[in-house]
């Protein structure tokens, strides 16, 4: 009589997905676009803490404070808070930047004067813009209907490669806390580590 072997489940290890948590000013444009990087094979998963309507920096820090009270962050997630310059005060900025200096895995990026230069980024260097309407009329020369809505078809890998780059370019030398000139945005920081 044969002898049975025994079935041995090889145990293989779940891979675990970074976290990154992002408290945006934004309901609709910041979380559609940081979406995109929830692919099913993806290394990182985005939870967005969007605007309920009031996007003042001191929101967008509770909001996050809030999140963080009920859960909690292994030391190999991150938390990130996303705003735009807009019409925020110094003051009311260097919260948010005091902030992310209290934990290694705690972040800040800022675009001046909005986020949609982020998103210009992904098509052009961005050089030259002068105020949020101007910033607005140029991303709109490459995605028409833009009305607070991404099309994230729009934003191939390649394209955020690139905007990347040029995030970089226009951050130089590197800003210490936020961008104070019209035409820099510090949110390439926080994607590199998303791609």
């Amino acid at each position: 009589m044969k002898k049975r072997r025994k079935f041995k489940r090889l145990l293989g290890e779940r891979r675990y997905r970074k976290l990154f948590i992002i408290s945006v000013e934004g309901a609709r444009t910041e979380p559609q676009y940081f979406s995109m990087f929830n692919r099913g094979q993806s290394v990182v998963k985005v939870a967005c803490l969007k605007s309920d309507n009031d996007s003042a920096p001191s929101k967008v820090l509770n909001r996050m404070k809030r999140y963080l009270r009920e859960q909690s962050l292994r030391k190999t997630d991150e938390a990130w808070l996303v705003v735009d310059k807009d019409q925020w005060s110094d003051e009311q900025l260097a919260d948010l930047y005091d902030w992310s200096n209290q934990k290694d895995n705690y972040g800040f990026a800022l675009s001046n004067p909005k986020f949609e230069y982020w998103l210009l980024l992904h098509f052009e260097d961005g050089a030259g813009v002068s105020s949020s309407r101007n910033c607005v009329d140029r991303l709109r020369r490459h995605l028409p209907d833009y009305e607070k809505y991404v099309d994230v078809k729009k934003f191939s890998d390649d394209r955020v490669r690139e905007a990347i780059v040029r995030g970089r370019i226009r951050d130089n030398p590197p800003c210490a806390d936020w961008p104070r000139s019209t035409g820099i945005t510090t949110v390439y920081r926080l994607v590199e580590k998303l791609v």
